[in-house]
């Protein structure tokens, strides 16, 4: 066997591997336990942008002073953004309060999650026009 040969086919499947990889990046949100409700819906869109190009994304809301006494503000504010990301992302770690920031990180759903979700959400809506039809 040749072995200029080999260096080459092996120096050419390489090259395809890397450029098949993908490097998964963490993107950052930060949010205050007092945020108003379009400045919420402004960071769950970026979030949700982020998701949909493939990356991980850490969401944060950072206490400060007295907030630190109401750190449950902040662990609901997490859940029900997480919970409006719930069709595209799945989450990773529930709410961890670490030092004065309490942090989730929510990782983009698999196409095949996302499909098996999309065949789910069908199947309920056909069963609810069902019962619609029959009433």
């Amino acid at each position: 066997m040749d072995y200029g040969k080999f260096r080459f086919e092996q120096a050419k499947r390489e090259k395809e591997a890397k450029k098949n990889q993908r490097v998964v990046e963490i993107k950052e949100i930060r949010m205050s336990p007092v945020i108003d409700q379009n400045d919420f819906n402004v960071k769950l869109k970026n979030a949700q942008k982020f998701l949909k190009e493939g990356n991980r994304v850490k969401v944060a809301v950072r206490f400060r002073g007295r907030e630190m006494a109401h750190t449950n503000i902040g662990e609901d504010l997490l859940k029900k953004f997480a919970q409006e990301c719930s069709e595209i992302a799945s989450l990773d770690k529930m709410p961890k309060l670490e030092g004065r920031h309490m942090i989730i990180f929510l990782s983009p759903k698999t196409s095949k999650e996302l499909k098996a979700a999309a065949k789910e959400k069908a199947e309920k809506e056909a069963k609810a026009k069902e019962e619609a039809a029959q009433e």
